[in-house]
């Protein structure tokens, strides 16, 4: 009785703590609704955790300033896009890391964690110039193809791939006949699924929040992701003007993050346990 006693206490702390952190984490997002009902000086003056009255004049500001639903569409396609690119081609490039034997693929794998140590901000006069050499600017290419080559997506699913996938699994198919590429594609590829919904989901989210690039390539408004034009909107006019409205973008904003997570999670989850041979 009293071992029964002592457990049944140990997880009902561990369940009171794990309310209280999911209770830390949310409020922030909660603090975000909150001051998108609020206007910019009530928010500098004050500290509420209750709904203001602010809500219709502060999407009166942003529908003035700002296209929102064109702000979506574009961020919504960048990051669509940028998330399958990432994602096959990675998923390809590890495969071929990890089971494939030629000379200099130890060179080449030495090379890919070097890039990984670069920042990407030592390179960004470099690519604006290269740009604007191809013609470029103000266009979606450059913010689309470098997802093609994703280092450290490559060096995840390569060590990811030779953790959970044994290389005697592909010898029956390639007795059978198949091809490399219907072996990646019939075999390799579903056992990769829950490592690549992992990277799916920072790319969906790292693509979906990325503001530096596009605010240097893209100089037509109409063409211009959500994170510009939010900034745009706090320029604006006086910042304890648009507070509120900029609360209430950011958290409207959050909404596919959300959803990608949702979507993506169950996929982790259900390959949690999954095996690729049975015993």
């Amino acid at each position: 009785m009293a071992a029964k006693t002592k457990t049944k206490s140990m997880k009902a702390l561990l369940y009171f703590f794990l309310v209280v952190l999911a209770v830390l984490c949310f409020t922030p997002f909660w603090l975000m609704i909150v001051n998108s009902t609020r206007t910019g000086n009530e928010i500098m003056t004050s500290f509420s955790l209750w709904p203001g009255n602010s809500l219709a004049s502060n999407w009166k500001v942003v529908s003035d300033n700002m296209n929102l639903g064109r702000g979506f569409l574009n961020s919504i396609f960048l990051a669509v896009c940028n998330t399958i690119l990432v994602s096959y081609f990675s998923a390809l490039t590890a495969y071929g890391l990890a089971f494939y034997k030629f000379r200099g693929a130890k060179t080449l794998f030495v090379t890919l964690l070097v890039f990984m140590m670069v920042p990407s901000q030592l390179s960004l006069l470099g690519f604006y110039d290269l740009c604007n050499k191809l013609n470029m600017i103000d266009s979606y290419w450059p913010l689309i193809l470098p997802s093609i080559a994703s280092p450290a997506t490559v060096f995840f699913l390569r060590q990811y791939i030779l953790s959970v996938m044994p290389r005697s699994i592909l010898e029956a198919p390639r007795v059978d006949g198949a091809g490399e590429l219907k072996i990646f594609h019939r075999i390799a590829l579903p056992i990769m699924a829950p490592g690549i919904a992992t990277m799916a989901i920072g790319t969906f989210i790292g693509s979906w929040n990325n503001y530096l690039i596009p605010m240097m390539l893209i100089n037509t408004p109409e063409k211009r992701p959500l994170p510009v034009m939010v900034a745009e909107l706090s320029a604006v006019r006086d910042i304890t003007t648009n507070l509120g409205a900029t609360y209430l973008v950011v958290a409207v904003s959050v909404v596919p993050i959300m959803i990608s997570f949702c979507f993506f999670s169950k996929y982790i989850i259900s390959g949690i346990s999954a095996g690729s041979v049975k015993e």
